[in-house]
């Protein structure tokens, strides 16, 4: 699904193109915490201070509502004369009395866990989270079940995305199954997690309340699209776009699934109102263009396309996508044109290299695919670095010899670590020393003891595939690549390499089945990435009751 992904985390709202919004449910539920205060304990919190800090949406509801029917009243009864007058500083918005007064009972009675959380209350009202989460814990300590501390400490943590709230949360449905809200704040921490799985379980108990909260409808069916279920997906979007008719994201999302699911027609039409001739958003042109060459429409496939290059012109997968539909019609030129004009503004783009050596090959121009193929090693080569060394990245591009210096050292503890050998070779071919320099044999021994070490090592294999080139013993190149595609079918690398090599030892008449399965690989590949990057979640705060 050729779209892309905007995540906002934090519990910030935010629009599609990432700015933050005015929530107007912060007055809202200010208004009604005061009135359910009111109604549950003659215990008044005003909307100014409802609307301070963190504690707006759900936490000081879920808290102070708790404690009216079981903590603060409980502790009036037993207290006496103190515990009333800090309500009545809470009250009047003199937080620094309050709490005042409340450290000064404290001292008299350090464990009474209901003053402990009542100091937690006053310190959220005030927006000192770390002072707030100090006093609920001390409040757990004392009593580890005690409802209002939980829930005050879980919203803090929750605000803040903290995954310390999970255990919280299951804590306070252990002992309250149906306690909805609970349940959905647990699956969005999941999902933040990417644990998908436990949390569509949270979701679909909690579904009945999520009607009126887009975030968690958003989050939802994200995590079911991970599991596949397009069908339950569907309706989750479908549920989001009617909630916010006017909003773009949701049609946008609803249309992903919908395709992701071949239902291109249907997807079609939610985006139909979206596809006009004034249209500046290229993501909504890019996903339309996607569904007509799906319909077999590829004229309006490609003036979509093209349109959302125009408005975009630094987006490499738009280009790719191109060649991808070029591929598929055997307008191979068209692609290579395209990707040209593509490359004038990315020029270090390694996706547009491989999808134009790929059209090259097909052309049979394979002097020409080779030189793209070897331009895309020496642009990834770092980041396959990246992928494996961390900071070790950044020390080569300012320091190489430093940095060849402390992975020799450190092989000199770890002769046979296959990572830092295989390092050790990405480092050296990064530096191209010339063939038969004792660099470059060092690089092939290091490479060669990680594979004796870890045969599966595929990222040793492509280098060694790379090294054998260069020296032009193909057939050893050959047989890496081999290797290779039986331990992971669909690398790209091992599937070019394969590709050079086999023309170099004569084998033309194998060349067209390996070019088109490279290209399927390519296809693939750029499917991936975009479905990595898909929907437009609009995050809001947390939920509420």
């Amino acid at each position: 699904m050729a779209v892309k992904l905007k995540y906002f985390p934090g519990g910030l709202k935010c629009n599609i193109k990432g700015k933050k919004t005015f929530h107007p449910k912060r007055q809202e539920m200010a208004n009604w915490l005061k009135m359910r205060s009111h109604q549950m304990s003659s215990f008044p919190v005003s909307a100014q201070a409802a609307g301070r800090g963190c504690i707006v949406a759900l936490g000081l509801c879920m808290v102070i509502c708790c404690v009216a029917r079981g903590g603060l009243v409980a502790v009036a009864q037993q207290t006496g004369g103190p515990v009333a007058s800090i309500e009545s500083l809470i009250r009047t918005e003199e937080y620094d009395r309050a709490l005042q007064l409340t450290k000064s009972q404290l001292q008299a009675k350090p464990n009474d866990f209901r003053l402990w959380t009542l100091e937690g209350i006053i310190y959220s009202l005030k927006g000192e989270k770390t002072n707030a989460i100090g006093s609920f814990d001390k409040a757990l300590r004392l009593s580890p079940a005690y409802m209002p501390a939980l829930k005050g400490e879980v919203q803090l943590l929750y605000d803040s995305g903290d995954k310390r709230a999970i255990p919280q949360l299951e804590r306070i449905l252990k002992a309250d199954p149906n306690d909805l809200t609970a349940q959905e704040m647990l699956a969005m921490l999941q999902r933040k997690q990417e644990d998908c799985r436990a949390a569509n379980e949270h979701f679909a108990i909690s579904f009945s309340q999520m009607g009126s909260h887009p975030e968690t409808l958003e989050a939802y069916g994200y995590c079911l699209v991970q599991m596949k279920d397009f069908e339950k997906a569907v309706t989750i979007f479908q549920k989001l776009a009617d909630l916010l008719p006017d909003r773009t994201y949701p049609k946008y999302d609803l249309a992903v699934v919908l395709i992701g699911s071949n239902q291109n027609d249907a997807a079609l039409q939610v985006l139909a109102p979206l596809v006009t001739d004034d249209q500046q958003d290229p993501d909504i042109l890019s996903l339309a263009s996607q569904a007509y060459e799906a319909i077999g429409n590829t004229p309006k496939a490609v003036a979509l396309l093209r349109q959302a290059i125009v408005l975009s012109p630094t987006t490499a997968s738009y280009y790719v996508m191109f060649s991808e539909i070029c591929l598929t019609h055997d307008s191979f030129q068209a692609g290579i044109d395209m990707i040209n004009a593509g490359l004038q503004r990315i020029p270090n783009e390694s996706a547009l290299y491989i999808s134009r050596g790929i059209l090259y090959a097909q052309l049979a121009q394979y002097d020409k695919a080779e030189d793209d193929f070897k331009h895309v090693e020496q642009l990834d080569s770092a980041q396959s670095i990246g992928s494996y060394a961390g900071d070790l990245t950044e020390v080569m591009k300012n320091n190489p010899d430093q940095a060849l210096a402390k992975l020799r050292t450190q092989l000199k503890g770890e002769p046979e670590n296959p990572m830092l050998n295989y390092l050790l070779a990405q480092l050296l071919m990064n530096q191209a020393p010339a063939a038969g320099s004792d660099e470059f044999k060092e690089a092939m021994r290091a490479a060669l003891v990680t594979i004796k070490l870890q045969p599966d090592h595929v990222g040793s294999r492509d280098l060694l595939a790379s090294m054998y080139m260069r020296t032009g013993q193909y057939d050893l190149a050959i047989e890496q690549c081999k290797i290779v595609l039986k331990y992971s079918p669909s690398d790209e690398t091992a599937m070019y390499h394969l590709i050079i090599s086999m023309r170099h030892t004569g084998h033309t008449d194998d060349l067209k089945p390996l070019v088109d399965r490279l290209a399927e690989l390519h296809q693939e590949s750029a499917k991936h990435e975009t479905e990595r990057k898909q929907y437009r979640l609009v995050v809001e705060p947390a939920p509420a009751k």
